[in-house]
């Protein structure tokens, strides 16, 4: 009778923890907050205001793909033609080294970075177009993550101990692998944020 009692507290503890969530959600198929007049999403271009060339674009596209990959929504550029617009600015990015890989050579003894932790900072608006009211707002959305580097600067003929300008400018360049990787992670963050209402 004990163990019985017990098997049943255990299950309505399952029970309760289960009718109140864990808080994590997969993109797409949590509770959408929107509204349900909300049909089409517009998403011009965030803005830059940092010094990283072309963070934005590259941020831009991989929301609108993670909203059409993700959501039930048509997204258009044109603020004038969305149920609701998204604006948003880039306020920070800082990439800052995680890990080093020593190599030596007969006279030299030179360390390289090979992964990097990417930290962004943005200010996220979701308003609906007709009634100019905010369904969504954050100044302080932080993005943060650990990324691979595909070349280092040994690969590229310099010995560094500490990433170069060119390092991490080469991050955020066109076709690099893990600034894709980031702008990927980056838009299911924000796309989940903005629809679920973290």
């Amino acid at each position: 009778m004990r163990h019985r009692g017990s098997r049943l507290a255990l299950a309505s503890v399952f029970i309760g923890l289960s009718a109140t969530g864990c808080g994590y959600h997969v993109s797409g198929h949590g509770a959408d907050a929107l509204p349900k007049t909300i049909r089409v999403i517009a998403v011009p271009t965030l803005e830059n205001k940092t010094t990283t060339f072309k963070v934005e674009q590259r941020l831009t596209t991989a929301t609108i793909h993670e909203f059409l990959a993700s959501t039930r929504y048509k997204v258009v550029s044109d603020p004038n033609a969305g149920d609701a617009v998204l604006t948003g600015k880039v306020l920070s990015v800082e990439v800052v080294p995680l890990l080093f890989q020593s190599s030596a050579s007969s006279t030299t003894s030179v360390a390289q970075a090979t992964a990097m932790i990417v930290t962004m900072k943005c200010e996220v608006t979701l308003t609906e177009r007709d009634s100019d009211k905010v369904l969504y707002h954050t100044d302080n959305f932080v993005f943060r993550n650990e990324y691979q580097l595909a070349t280092s600067c040994a690969q590229a003929g310099a010995a560094c101990s500490t990433p170069t300008r060119s390092q991490v400018e080469s991050f955020f360049q066109e076709g690099e692998p893990a600034a894709d990787r980031m702008a990927q992670d980056f838009a299911a963050r924000l796309v989940a944020a903005v629809t679920e209402n973290f």
